[in-house]
């Protein structure tokens, strides 16, 4: 693209059709495909989408403020949020109406089985931490399948509203626990 400004890159539709009909020669796919997959790869793991999905409940066992602001602020909701920031790129080449560029589908996949299968984990914790991790995982997982299916809006507003209820969360939980 000769620049590494997103605003340059994303502003631009020329520049997002000629890396949506660039050939990667990797898998078939266009150069926006291959970089938004690898984009997301990062995603996987600092957004705990499955199948790096084990290191978040562990992180949990620091103290309760600690874990709040895991949750809220920083650590997993980076990975989201990039994806968001670059969203435009992720949609590159994507003809409404006519499916999901690869990318956008592999999204989708990854974030609904993560949603369903950190939810069923959480039904069998003990510990109620343990509880609230899971379900920031299947939270982070239906984030994932919205921007998936391009409800980027859906996704932008449940990754703020989640900070703020899971950090509450996880603060109350600290109090049941003291």
């Amino acid at each position: 693209s000769g620049t590494l400004s997103y605003r340059e890159i994303f502003s631009n539709p020329e520049m997002l059709a000629k890396l949506a009909n660039m050939p990667s020669y990797i898998v078939g796919l266009s150069a926006a495909g291959l970089i938004g997959i690898l984009l997301f790869f990062g995603t996987i793991g600092k957004s705990a989408q499955f199948p790096l999905h084990v290191w978040l409940p562990d992180a949990m066992e620091g103290p309760t403020p600690v874990s709040a602001m895991i949750h809220a602020a920083t650590m997993v909701s980076a990975g989201v949020y990039m994806v968001i920031r670059v969203y435009p790129l992720m949609a590159a080449g994507m003809d409404h109406g006519h499916g999901l560029t690869p990318p956008l589908a592999f999204m989708a996949i990854i974030g609904t089985f993560t949603a369903l299968f950190a939810a069923t984990i959480a039904v069998a914790q003990n510990d109620i931490k343990r509880v609230l991790a899971y379900s920031t995982i299947s939270q982070l997982g239906f984030m994932i399948a919205a921007l998936g299916i391009g409800g980027y809006v859906a996704a932008a507003f449940h990754l703020v509203a989640h900070a703020f209820f899971k950090a509450l969360l996880f603060l109350g939980s600290g109090s049941v626990i003291h």
